[in-house]
């Protein structure tokens, strides 16, 4: 069976690279673009706070076109929904019938994606979704993925967190509670290094600062 054309959501994070990484070995969709959404006001993966030029160089590295969505700053929920219709709708106009998230157990999220692609055109696949965490972050290091922590929360894991390879130290390291891939929002990750790049991304680890109630480490290509 052939598998659908599908985009992935990329948020320049493990879970969307790992995503991709299942997605080719299983034959579950033949990806054809990354969608990312990008602060226009400061050319940053939103919520993650990745670098432009560190998303290009990911997608460089696995070969696949980038759909940029460019959010304006401040976003209101009006604004984003109907800003990614949009992207849809041109989606659906390449042939393109599936989108592909690296959700991993938040519910609400997936019924929230699930709702919005209502009648536009294009089928979510969450082929991460339901695993265990903890022997998931460990499937990733085994694969080779190699991630940087880029932001955290600091009321749920140390402001130093920010700027740490995502590994089995930081997963020693975690408190009580905090869920080993983050995905209860504890921190977000940038890859630098996957079974799906071309050759890992070179790069530093720039100014840590604090923003909005968030610990950000620039991650700069170089």
């Amino acid at each position: 069976m052939t598998a659908p054309r599908a985009v992935l959501s990329w948020s320049s994070g493990k879970d969307c690279c790992h995503a991709l990484h299942i997605c080719r070995r299983d034959g579950i969709a033949d990806i054809q673009a990354l969608l990312t959404t990008v602060n226009e006001e400061f050319n940053r993966v939103a919520m993650h706070g990745t670098r432009q030029t560190l998303l290009e160089a990911q997608a460089r590295a696995v070969g696949l076109p980038l759909i940029e969505v460019a959010l304006p700053w401040p976003c209101t929920n009006d604004e984003y929904e109907a800003r990614m219709a949009k992207a849809c709708a041109d989606i659906v106009a390449q042939g393109i019938t599936h989108i592909v998230f690296g959700d991993l157990f938040l519910e609400d999220v997936r019924d929230y994606r699930i709702e919005k692609l209502k009648g536009t055109g294009l089928t979510p696949i969450f082929p991460l979704f339901g695993s265990d965490t903890t022997a998931l972050a460990h499937e990733m290091f085994a694969s080779g993925l190699k991630a940087r922590i880029v932001t955290c929360d600091p009321r749920k894991v140390p402001e130093a967190t920010a700027g740490r390879l995502f590994d089995s130290d930081l997963l020693a390291d975690l408190p009580d509670g905090v869920d080993p891939c983050g995905e209860n929002g504890e921190f977000h990750s940038a890859v630098f290094d996957s079974p799906e790049f071309a050759a890992p991304i070179a790069h530093e680890v720039g100014q840590t600062v604090t923003r909005d109630g968030f610990v950000y480490a620039d991650m700069i290509p170089v």
